[in-house]
């Protein structure tokens, strides 16, 4: 293990001024009655070390400047350069990528810990944050560990018996079987005996790894080979249970705090029905479905079980809540949720400070009575995938261009990266959370919206076309949702924003009106290569725009900086000062202001814009361009129903499958793990096995060929 100390340094202090803004500036309320500032005479620690890596690192270290404590991060060799690091007082790497040799490695951490002489340690969230382990080693060497003790580690972490203490408890329920289901056949007979649906999950599970919903006897067996071995992969425990699935439920959970004297508040809820794979993608605060009777009941049986375990620190205890509004018990996190800021937008509360105040013995200085809900706030959980497989596969790459929309009022954007960062294979691939805040929800969705039409990402493929169709979907602003939502509202997968007729002659005239600005703007800059394919001297073109198999035909003038366009038997009018060098394009079209993206353009006439989170491409010709490039011949697409191709960067779990043999339409053939989350790959039709171009524990990229079919 190489280990070294970083000082700070210019670079630090550059990155001071970028990460110096207070965690919580998008909540601060003038009517509260209490400040989320420490208290000054409130002695805590005086160096914390950050056992992770990321946004959630970066969000640690901010309150930690805060309150004038120093930082020590951790990180692997590939993560030397990362954001944490630098905004860190002390940098010590402890090992190479792959988690379990560095951020899981707890030889290595404990080392990092007395190298540097860390008093405590703050896990964040994943990694070592609910390994009782970890929190008994820091204990027995006298570092305080950021987080409940071991007991509540241990007894919420494993889901059978912290259903059995919630039942003790008075904690509402799941119908299901408590114990450890060893085989399938096993899990066949107890889905039988429950009813189906069932929902087979990891007993030592989170984040959505290791579940599985079965409809029947088939889908339960399939539930649980595949839940078993993700369970094994990312918590090293194949232990499984089965429980009644509830149809059309909400994900709904309870922000609790407690502190070591036995008192525990309730921080009200947040929605986060919006799911695919089990993992949350946008997050709410309040909930529109809750009212406050059924709001105090769900907290204070969430507080009843904090207090069951002698719980202390920051959890959350999460619900499922179906149409009728009767909520159970679903599991306990032990630790900050991935969440919790739309919770401090609309409490005003820092979490991370009050961790650090309970780990260092303190009494709450809050009471029930004191905590508020004000305005409404929502979060998008920005990723570095493809939403248009599965809702999203990880994508990698490098952000060759990155820009947060912190321009923007009530905007909090917690991340970990910089332009020039690497989304790997090794880590989760989220980029950002996105926060918007506003008095009402309304306000706050209208916010996210402009966010996101905001925030340029280059270099990876991002989930903000899903996102912004999510928040903007009628079903989800009048609130009907649940953790169905994406595939009932997206039975087919997603295929990004439908255009109506009148979005899509918005979008042709405005990338007619940025082809001739930049085609005018060529032929300011001298020099006999310069070749404009629009004469100078007309401010009226008759121009082809091509989009998808469809050509339109446009007539455009120009006056100052508005174009009106005819397009489709309609005219629009669109006026800007275009500045081409930036990605960023503020349109005011029709009247109406709005917000673009140029992703690319090239000599050909190709223009990439992001309009309405979508990218849409665009090919705009002069007429003559048009009618020649029409007898161009065209690729022939590929037959994919004889090959299969990864649909994402990971690892090659298993190969069912070897040259010669026939396989059935929709059998399994291989399957690939990425990021901890495995996914089968099937046969398109049935056929015989040509060749195989993968094994078991090769590493594939996207688009890599694995199978042959003939």
């Amino acid at each position: 293990m190489a280990a070294h100390s970083v000082s700070p340094s210019l670079n630090r202090l550059l990155f001071a001024v970028k990460y110096a803004a207070p965690p919580s500036r998008c909540s601060v309320h003038s009517k509260t009655q209490y400040s989320t500032v420490c208290q000054p005479h409130e002695k805590t620690f005086d160096k914390i070390l950050i056992a992770n890596r990321g946004e959630i690192a970066c969000r640690v270290i901010k309150t930690c400047k805060k309150m004038g404590i120093k930082t020590v991060a951790v990180h692997s060799d590939v993560d030397s350069s990362a954001v944490h690091v630098k905004m860190a007082d002390e940098a010590i790497c402890v090992g190479p990528a792959p988690t379990n040799k560095s951020y899981l490695n707890m030889d290595a951490i404990m080392n990092a810990i007395r190298t540097t002489g860390a008093q405590a340690v703050h896990p964040g969230y994943g990694f070592l944050s609910e390994n009782k382990e970890f929190a008994k080693r820091l204990n027995a060497e006298g570092v305080t560990f950021i987080g409940p003790d071991t007991h509540a580690i241990q007894a919420m972490g494993d889901k059978i018996e912290s259903k059995l203490i919630a039942k003790a408890a008075k904690v509402n329920t799941i119908p299901g079987f408590d114990g450890v289901v060893k085989t399938a056949d096993e899990a066949v007979q107890i889905a039988q005996d429950i009813g189906y649906p069932v929902m087979i999950k990891a007993s030592a599970g989170g984040g959505g790894k290791g579940m599985r919903i079965a409809w029947n006897e088939e889908e339960t067996r399939e539930g649980f080979r595949f839940s078993s071995q993700e369970a094994a992969s990312s918590f090293g425990d194949d232990r499984l249970l089965i429980e009644k699935y509830i149809d059309n439920p909400r994900h709904i959970e309870i922000q609790v705090l407690a502190d070591k004297h036995g008192n525990a508040l309730w921080l009200n809820e947040r929605e986060c029905s919006i799911q695919r794979r089990n993992q949350k993608v946008v997050e709410e605060a309040p909930s529109t479905f809750l009212d406050g009777e059924t709001r105090r009941a769900m907290g204070e049986q969430a507080v009843q079980l904090a207090k069951a375990v002698q719980y202390s620190s920051a959890g959350t205890v999460e619900f499922l809540v179906d149409s009728g509004k009767n909520f159970y018990f679903l599991e306990m996190n032990t630790r900050l949720q991935v969440e919790h800021p739309i919770t401090e937008c609309i409490t005003g509360l820092d979490l991370v400070e009050q961790m650090i105040r309970v780990a260092k013995g303190y009494h709450l200085h809050l009471k029930q009575e004191d905590i508020p809900i004000n305005g409404w706030a929502i979060e998008s959980r920005v990723y570095a995938e493809d939403p248009y497989k599965s809702f999203g596969l990880p994508s990698i790459g490098r952000l060759s261009q990155y820009q947060e929309p912190l321009n923007l009022s009530k905007v909090r954007v917690d991340s970990g990266i910089q332009e020039g960062s690497d989304i790997s294979i090794y880590y989760d691939p989220m980029i950002s959370k996105l926060v918007t805040y506003g008095a009402s929800r309304a306000e706050a969705l209208s916010r996210m919206e402009e966010a996101l039409d905001n925030y340029v990402i280059r270099g990876v493929t991002h989930n903000i076309p899903l996102l912004r169709e999510i928040i903007s979907h009628p079903r989800f602003i009048s609130g009907d949702i649940s953790t169905n939502f994406l595939p009932e509202v997206y039975p087919d997968g997603f295929k990004g924003h439908q255009l109506d007729a009148n979005q899509r002659r918005e979008l042709l005239a405005s990338a007619a009106a940025l082809h001739v600005s930049a085609q005018l703007r060529s032929q300011n800059v001298h020099g006999p290569l310069r070749v404009a394919s629009v004469p100078v001297q007309s401010n009226h073109w008759e121009l082809c725009v091509e989009l998808g198999n469809e050509r339109h035909q446009l007539e455009i003038k120009k006056t100052g900086t508005t174009y009106k366009v005819e397009v489709d038997g309609g005219q629009v009018e669109v006026c800007s000062s275009w500045n081409l060098a930036s990605p960023l394009l503020p349109l005011t079209i029709n009247g109406t202001e709005c917000m673009m993206q140029c992703v690319s353009r090239d000599a050909s006439g190709v223009i990439v814009l992001q309009f309405m989170g979508t990218l849409f491409r665009v090919r705009v010709l002069s007429r003559l361009a048009s009618q020649l490039n029409s007898h161009m011949p065209e690729k022939v697409p590929e037959d994919t129903s004889s090959i299969l191709r990864s649909p994402m960067p990971g690892t090659v779990v298993a190969v069912s499958v070897k040259p010669g043999d026939t396989v059935a339409e929709g059998q399994e053939i291989c399957v690939i793990e990425a990021m901890k989350m495995q996914n089968s790959l099937a046969a398109a039709k049935q056929a015989k096995v040509k060749s195989v171009h993968c094994k078991s524990g090769e590493t594939v990229g996207e688009g890599d060929l694995l199978v042959e079919l003939e």
